[in-house]
């Protein structure tokens, strides 16, 4: 979903992690990087840059990256004209708040004081016990800057003796929710990944530099290659000596977020060798299978559920064309929380071509309905545009519960399916008739194990707690300790 569907519907997508070690234009690829993953973060953009054993620059400002950043403040942050050279590491973000308000100080990298050095900290995901690990570090002395889970991480690492990724790994491991992190020091780059993999994070190579980011999309922006994805509870340390690495716990159950493949990732991107456009295409070829209807045309929202729509109306023999044309130049600044300008926002945004629906029965094909407001606002769109009937079909199951690691949604009161059965869903957003996906065809277009993916938002059942060690207890007394470290295979 783009950032305006999501601010009315509730769901956000995850932020955004780029870096690179040792490039001579270090800023400029993570700028480009950036850029790449845009969609994954749009509320604020930051660059953290340093070379080797020195001290680290960095900017930060909210909004877009071509909004948050200049000619000038690129050139800076790269090293400037004249200056000791290029700065040849950086680390970027774009975030979305899941946790901590949308201001400045919560934007990323976060840039601190620490263990006698400095510290740049990017994350992507939920630590679900930040909350009680939060307190009992304010009980100890603690003083905290920002509101971010993030800032737990730096507090932890702070009290570690020996080296810095032997200090980040043993923070990292003690902590416990869906995460993708990233940390730069004068020293080196750090990257560690949830032990269940439920974000994503992916390594790559160009001229010699290591490239770490959210999504292959980034990498491919770059002229990047991809090695592979960091592997589920894997960490990584990147510095003069090269790349190596442990764990930070045993492997746990695979449970990668399957809304990376219905929408939040680029269609260009690929996840385990599966490519996200095609994915998408065999969702709609499953769900044309599941819930064929008598139709004249198969439109998709854009631009996440157009592959899907293409899926659909192969299968389908139907013809697919586009109908709702997209307000590209809209961002997400304009919208504000009231009632009415939610009212507005669809219109401002998406506009249906009148001659494409006009008089004809439209095929709606859409990833998910969460709230059910964007729903129910395109459905009464496209009969204003003289649509004859308007059949809604969902290229996911119903959305009942909330997510805890990364996404933003809303209280589970609010999500539509939590409370409803189909046909009330039905009434409510005024469709001729809906069919969500069956969790088993959704699984199945993915072409991979259905046992390796986090259904949480739509069964329930998650792969960590989401309110593990939700008070200074216990259970977050208990550090894990990172096991085995050494050289890293990357071939």
């Amino acid at each position: 979903m783009d950032g305006l569907r999501n601010s009315l519907d509730g769901l956000r997508e995850a932020c955004g992690v780029f870096a690179v070690h040792d490039h001579p234009e270090a800023v400029r690829l993570t700028y480009y990087g950036l850029y790449a993953l845009q969609h994954r973060g749009q509320e604020s953009a930051g660059i953290a840059a340093c070379r080797p054993g020195e001290e680290i620059c960095h900017y930060r400002a909210m909004g877009l990256v071509s909004e948050a950043f200049d000619a000038e403040t690129l050139e800076r942050l790269a090293g400037g004209p004249g200056g000791l050279g290029p700065r040849t590491v950086a680390l970027g973000h774009v975030r979305y708040s899941t946790t901590g308000a949308s201001r400045i100080e919560n934007a990323q990298p976060l840039v601190m004081s620490c263990r006698g050095s400095q510290l740049a900290l990017a994350h992507n995901g939920n630590l679900v016990d930040a909350a009680g690990w939060r307190g009992r570090l304010e009980a100890e002395g603690a003083i905290f800057q920002t509101t971010t889970d993030t800032e737990v991480i730096a507090h932890l690492a702070a009290r570690r003796k020996g080296s810095w990724p032997e200090a980040l790994a043993a923070a990292v491991a003690q902590v416990q929710g869906g995460y993708a992190i990233a940390a730069l020091t004068p020293e080196g780059i750090f990257a560690a990944r949830d032990p269940h993999g439920i974000r994503p994070l992916v390594l790559g190579r160009l001229d010699g530099a290591y490239v770490l980011a959210s999504e292959t999309c980034a990498l491919d922006t770059v002229g990047a290659r991809l090695l592979r994805e960091v592997e589920p509870g894997e960490w990584l340390w990147i510095d003069g000596s090269g790349l190596r690495g442990g764990r930070l716990a045993p492997p746990g159950p695979r449970a990668f977020c399957i809304f990376e493949f219905i929408y939040f990732a680029r269609p260009d991107s690929v996840f385990q060798g599966r490519a996200v456009h095609e994915v998408r295409k065999e969702l709609g070829r499953l769900l044309a299978r599941e819930a064929p209807v008598d139709a004249d045309v198969v439109i998709g929202v854009p631009e996440s559920s157009l592959p899907a729509a293409a899926g659909y109306g192969e299968e389908a023999g139907l013809p697919v064309e586009l109908g709702l044309i997209k307000n590209r130049y809209v961002g997400r600044s304009f919208i504000r929380p009231g009632s009415a300008d939610r009212a507005e926002a669809v219109r401002i945004k998406l506009n249906p071509i009148r001659g494409v629906v006009e008089g004809r029965r439209v095929v709606l094909v859409d990833d998910s309905l969460v709230r059910g407001t964007t729903a129910s606002r395109l459905v009464r769109l496209l009969r204003d545009a003289g649509a004859a009937q308007v059949h809604l079909r969902i290229t996911s199951p119903p959305y009942r519960f909330s997510c805890h690691y990364g996404v933003d949604t809303a209280d589970r009161s609010q999500l539509m399916a939590s409370q409803r059965q189909i046909e009330d869903i039905r009434a409510a957003v005024g469709a001729d008739s809906l069919h969500f996906l069956s969790a088993e065809a959704m699984l199945a277009a993915t072409g991979l194990d259905s046992e390796s993916f986090c259904l949480g938002c739509f069964t329930g059942r998650y792969p960590v707690a989401p309110d593990a060690a939700g008070g200074a207890g216990a259970q977050a007394g208990r550090p894990r300790s990172p096991a085995r470290s050494g050289k890293v295979e990357v071939s």
